[in-house]
C-alpha cells in the first residue's frame, strides 16, 4: 500500500504529504468528506507516512513503505468495523460495575490511538477524550516519531467536546489530532478554528465505474454503473454497494409509487410490506427501502428538470420519464416529507408495515387532499 493506490481528491492528498516533506506537520486536523469518501484510509496513511521506519519517495512526494513495523501495525486497523466489533465484544464480557467505565478505543500501535464513537449513543464521550488527553500530556512517543489521534466522528458529548478544546488550545509538540466529519458545522466553532481543514470531495461516476472495473471485474454493465451513481462519488461505498439487495430494495420502492402514480394495485402493496416486521432485520430492510425510494424521487425531479443523464437508477429512465409525466414539485416535497415520516415512526416503534401502507395512500393522487 501506499499513497498511489489512494483514489481521487490528489490535490488534498499532496498538501498533506507535502507538510511532512518541509517537516509542518498540523497538530490539528479536520478531515471532511462524505461518508466513504475515505477519511479514514487517508488519516491512517499519514499516521504511517510520518512514522514509516523505512520512507520512499512517490511523484516526488514522501511515502511509507507499508512493510516496517510501524506501517504494518497501523494498518491492522484498517478495518475499523471488525476492530471495533472486538472491542464489542470484549467489553461485553466485563462484570457489569466494568462495563460502564469501559470505553470502546482501539490502539492499533502504542503512538496510535483511534476513537470511535461509543455504542449505544454513538457519541464521542468524556472518557475517551480524558484517556486522549491523559495519554498525549503523559505518555509522549515510545516507538514513533509523532503520536496520532484519530476521532473517527464529530459527533461528541457536550463535556467530550469542550475537554477536548482544552488539549487543542495547547497540543503537545509532538501530537496529531485528527477530528474526521461529515459536515465540519457539527464541530464546535472554537475547535474548527484550531484545526487545519481538508476536505475530500465527490469523484465522478466515470471513475469510480473504472475502479469497479478493476477492483470488482465480475460486477458489470448496468449493475456496475448502479454502484457507481449510488455511490455518490464515495470510494468506500462504491466499492461496498450491494447491488443485489439495493434492487430488492428498489422493487418494493417502485410498487409505492406506481400504487401513488401510475397503477394502484394496493393488494400487491399490502402483501409487500406486510414483510417488513419488526427486529433489527426489518429494520435495516425498511431503511433499504426508504433509501431506494429517496432515489428514485430524486430521478423523478430530474427527469422534470430534463436531465435525465443525471439519474441514478439509469436502467429505469425510461419507466420513471413516463412517471414523471403530470407529476408536480408539490408532490415530489410531498413524497420526501413522507419518507420522513416513516423515519420518524420508526423511532417511535411504531409497526413499519402500516407506516409503509400509510405512506403509500397519501402518495395515492387520486385520493382527495386533505
Amino acid at each position: 500500500m501506499s499513497f498511489q493506490e489512494f483514489v481521487g481528491n490528489r490535490t488534498t492528498v499532496e498538501r498533506l504529504r507535502e507538510s511532512v516533506l518541509h517537516q509542518r506537520i498540523p497538530q490539528a486536523i479536520i478531515l471532511a468528506g462524505a461518508r466513504g469518501s475515505g477519511k479514514y484510509t487517508l488519516a491512517l496513511q499519514f499516521a504511517q507516512l510520518v512514522n514509516c521506519l523505512s520512507p520512499i519517495t512517490t511523484d516526488g512526494l514522501p511515502d511509507y513503505c507499508g512493510q516496517c513495523a510501524n506501517c504494518t501495525r497501523i494498518a491492522e486497523a484498517a478495518d475499523l468495523e471488525s476492530r471495533v466489533s472486538e472491542a464489542l465484544t470484549s467489553r461485553d464480557d466485563l462484570r457489569e460495575v466494568d462495563k460502564k467505565e469501559t470505553r470502546i478505543l482501539i490502539q492499533p500501535h502504542p503512538d496510535v490511538l483511534i476513537i470511535p464513537p461509543d455504542p449505544p449513543q454513538l457519541l464521542i464521550k468524556l472518557g475517551q477524550v480524558r484517556h486522549v488527553i491523559h495519554n498525549a500530556y503523559f505518555r509522549p512517543p515510545s516507538e514513533a516519531r509523532r503520536s496520532f489521534f484519530i476521532f473517527t466522528s464529530s459527533a461528541f458529548m457536550k463535556e467530550a467536546a469542550n475537554s477536548l478544546l482544552k488539549v487543542l488550545e495547547e497540543p503537545p509538540a509532538n501530537c496529531t489530532f485528527f477530528l474526521l466529519t461529515e459536515n465540519p458545522g457539527d464541530l464546535l466553532p472554537t475547535i474548527r478554528s484550531r484545526a487545519m481543514l481538508y476536505r475530500l470531495g465527490a469523484l465522478p461516476v466515470q471513475e469510480l465505474e473504472d475502479l469497479l472495473a478493476r477492483r470488482k471485474p465480475d460486477l458489470r454493465g448496468v449493475r456496475r454503473s448502479l454502484a457507481a451513481r449510488m455511490a455518490e462519488g464515495a470510494v468506500g461505498r462504491a466499492l461496498s454497494f450491494d447491488v443485489d439487495t439495493y434492487m430488492a430494495s428498489r422493487q418494493d420502492a417502485l410498487l409505492v409509487l406506481r400504487s401513488g402514480l401510475a397503477e394502484p394495485d394496493f393488494s400487491a402493496l399490502f402483501k409487500a410490506t406486510e414483510s417488513y416486521r419488526g427486529g433489527a432485520d426489518g429494520q435495516e430492510k425498511t431503511l433499504n427501502l426508504l433509501r431506494a425510494l429517496g432515489a428514485l424521487i430524486e430521478d423523478l425531479l430530474l427527469a422534470i428538470a430534463a436531465s435525465p443523464q443525471l439519474m441514478r437508477n439509469i436502467d429505469l429512465t425510461a419507466e420513471l420519464t413516463r412517471m414523471a409525466e403530470g407529476v408536480t414539485v408539490d408532490w415530489l416535497e410531498n413524497a420526501a416529507r413522507a419518507i420522513g415520516d416513516v423515519e420518524k415512526g420508526m423511532r417511535r416503534n411504531l409497526l413499519r408495515s402500516v407506516s409503509l401502507d400509510a405512506m403509500a395512500f397519501s402518495l395515492d393522487r387520486s385520493q382527495p387532499a386533505f
